[in-house]
């Protein structure tokens, strides 16, 4: 079970319409508790893991199909329906409420009666998921929202990211290998040149980078800075995207405390505070052109998502993964509460909505 997609999805301004949230809720509520009640927790939250999925359903709950608000709304939706009934724990959210999460896991966790050391790990799994997507793989987008789904024995974030024009979405289940190639069903059309630490092979990169925080990192800086002799610098070594390299320095107070904390594996290096995208970034690059290890500018892209499925490009659609996500929520539309009217009416969203894509 792993990190299991991300969608690109065109950056909408302005709000979800007041009478459309409400009817949101309704419908996410009764369709999650169906599908709790005839396939379980764990069913429901692969489901949502799933970025087809995660897309179509929030379609059938009357949201614009290629909206970024798509993702924020949906998750609302959900957290609100699932606060007091089908076993599912919602915590986090859009901007501000997003940073409340730790504190949402302690509450929802001892309301479910989950263990401390459970809640802890939840705790743990919020930051660096988010960690992970922000500083690890540098592909341009900003997270602002952030959700963590979970039951007493699984968990699901859904969390996405902003750069000038798009919003890009990323999905997780639970997993313990949060480093090595994460990412199974990545689905977008904007193809970027990401600086990517999360590709299986650059491994050996992260750990030079641990092994180069464990000695004193204070002499890291003579790479930084031109010498005497005319050596080049990192920024004039490397042929590298640039977009994503405005600047390439080193913050040398937080490898300091890094080099004092003396982290036992990559991991720990990436929760340290202030150990951010530059940082990681130039440990990166130092530690390929001291001991030649690999890095990587691979976009983790797998599944085209809207237009660009239709010609191949830039690879096509999944259709079988796709259909089946389509019939799943078929089935269980059919089996809701919601009146006859109700149920036409999302049919018939998700027909457009598939329609569209392929």
């Amino acid at each position: 079970m792993r990190n299991s997609g991300i969608a690109d999805l065109p950056l909408h301004r302005g709000k979800c319409p007041g009478w459309l949230f409400p009817l949101m809720k309704k419908l996410a509520g009764g369709i999650s508790e169906v599908i709790v009640e005839e396939y379980g927790k764990d069913e429901f939250l692969k489901r949502l893991s799933n970025p087809y999925w995660f897309q179509a359903f929030g379609c059938v709950l009357g949201f614009d199909w290629h909206s970024s608000g798509l993702t924020t709304t949906t998750t609302g939706a959900l957290k609100e329906a699932l606060k007091d009934n089908v076993g599912i724990s919602v915590a986090g959210g859009k901007g501000k409420i997003s940073r409340k999460t730790p504190q949402e896991i302690i509450e929802l966790g001892d309301k479910i009666g989950l263990k401390q050391n459970t809640i802890n790990e939840l705790i743990k799994t919020s930051k660096l998921s988010a960690k992970v997507d922000n500083h690890l793989l540098q592909d341009g987008f900003q997270l602002y929202h952030h959700v963590l789904f979970f039951s007493n024995k699984n968990w699901v974030v859904v969390q996405q990211g902003m750069n000038n024009s798009y919003a890009r979405r990323y999905h997780w289940i639970k997993t313990h290998d949060f480093l090595n190639g994460p990412h199974s069903g990545i689905m977008c059309d904007k193809i970027t040149k990401p600086f990517n630490l999360v590709d299986k092979k650059v491994e050996e990169t992260r750990k030079c980078s641990l092994d180069l925080i464990k000695d004193h990192p204070g002499y890291l800086k003579k790479y930084l800075k031109p010498a005497k002799n005319n050596q080049k610098t990192l920024t004039e070594y490397f042929e590298m995207p640039r977009e994503h390299f405005p600047e390439i320095d080193i913050d040398l107070k937080t490898l300091i405390k890094a080099y004092e904390i003396q982290p036992k594996n990559y991991e720990e290096l990436l929760m340290i505070r202030g150990m951010g995208q530059k940082n990681i970034r130039a440990l990166a690059l130092i530690s390929h052109l001291i001991h030649g290890t690999e890095l990587s500018w691979k976009d983790p892209v797998k599944y085209s998502f809207a237009h660009g499925g239709k010609d191949g490009w830039p690879y096509p659609v999944d259709k079988k993964i796709f259909n089946e996500s389509i019939d799943f929520l078929k089935q269980t539309i059919e089996n809701t509460k919601i009146n006859n009217k109700q149920k036409s009416g999302v049919l018939r969203r998700l027909n457009s909505f598939y329609g569209k894509l392929v």
